[in-house]
């Protein structure tokens, strides 16, 4: 990788972040209600919920700014609370917003961070790195969204961090920079850097996640791989091309309050439903027995951010 964005070596099988029954409160409302994930170093953790599903306070805890009311948080073997001026140095801190001086520069902002570090990056490496070069001696209040992001991503990695915790991290992105960032956290994960981020692009999170955390009201919904949880969804749909006028009765008797089908077109079929391996070889046996002719047959597995909508009840997305 870069050197502008390595960290030091560290052992990619040790745990990077452990919580486990978590429990914050805010007077007599529970915000957070007993929620556990762990993450490895050199893997990146995606934390997912609507508005209100309490990521925030999590992650809050997790950097030691808020305290738990129940359960326990190990950042790099360390209690992030008790510990925090030992853990800061070892970990990056990328912000949605705020936290720069208005009328300072990204590469004094920047020198100024590298300064609190032991072993900080190269600041003109990481400004090259960073698409920050044309901007690097223009105040903070004049750059535009997706400028100021790319700043709150080297601010974080300047101090070659062990832990980076990644809030919206392509908020105000145009489509190149978005990708420069999805590569770069690519990266990090190969130099096991761990990561946990905060997004509500569901695509982001299913191309960049080793894992995820679905939380609402507090509680852990759900947890896996991307894959393991679109998986687990099924196929939800299958488009069908083949001689018009089947009896789609008949299949429908095959899967008795798991499937509708209709011909939306003369010899264009759509089944709608969640269908497993098995499932999907019943239909393709129904074809063959109806001599039906099929030139194509393409099947749509559920997203994560399907999965996502199912879970949380369709609530909007933080």
């Amino acid at each position: 990788m870069n050197a502008a964005v390595s960290a030091r070596p560290v052992a990619v099988d040790a745990a990077a972040i452990e919580v486990d029954e978590l429990v914050v409160r805010y007077g007599g409302k529970t915000a957070v209600d007993g929620v556990s994930f762990s993450l490895a170093r050199g893997q990146v953790l995606a934390l997912l919920g609507p508005n209100g599903a309490g990521k925030t306070s999590i992650v809050e805890c997790c950097e030691g700014y808020r305290a738990a009311a129940g359960g326990t948080v190990r950042i790099l073997g360390l209690d992030p609370g008790a510990h925090h001026d030992r853990l800061m140095p070892r970990i990056g801190i990328m912000l949605q917003s705020g936290g720069v001086y208005p009328r300072v520069t990204p590469a004094d902002m920047l020198a100024l961070f590298a300064s609190f570090a032991a072993h900080p990056l190269d600041v003109g490496v990481l400004i090259e790195r960073m698409g920050l070069t044309r901007f690097a001696r223009t105040p903070y209040l004049r750059l535009s969204g997706g400028e100021k992001q790319r700043l709150g991503m080297a601010l974080a990695l300047v101090g070659r961090p062990e832990v980076v915790f990644l809030d919206e991290p392509t908020a105000g992105m145009d489509l190149q920079a978005r990708h420069a960032t999805w590569e770069l956290v690519s990266e990090l994960r190969a130099d096991g850097v761990a990561v946990l981020l905060t997004t509500h692009l569901l695509d982001e999170a299913e191309r960049l996640a080793d894992d995820v955390v679905i939380v609402d009201r507090g509680r852990v919904l759900a947890s896996g791989s991307p894959r393991e949880l679109t998986a687990a969804a099924g196929i939800d749909r299958v488009t069908i091309r083949a001689r018009p006028g089947l009896p789609l009765a008949d299949l429908l008797a095959r899967f008795p309050g798991e499937l509708t089908a209709a011909e939306t077109a003369p010899g264009d079929y759509l089944l709608t439903g969640v269908l497993d391996t098995r499932g999907l070889a019943l239909v393709a046996a129904w074809c063959a027995a109806e001599d039906a002719g099929v030139t194509s047959l393409r099947t749509e597995r559920r997203t994560l951010e399907d999965v996502f909508l199912t879970l949380t009840g369709g609530k909007e997305r933080r």
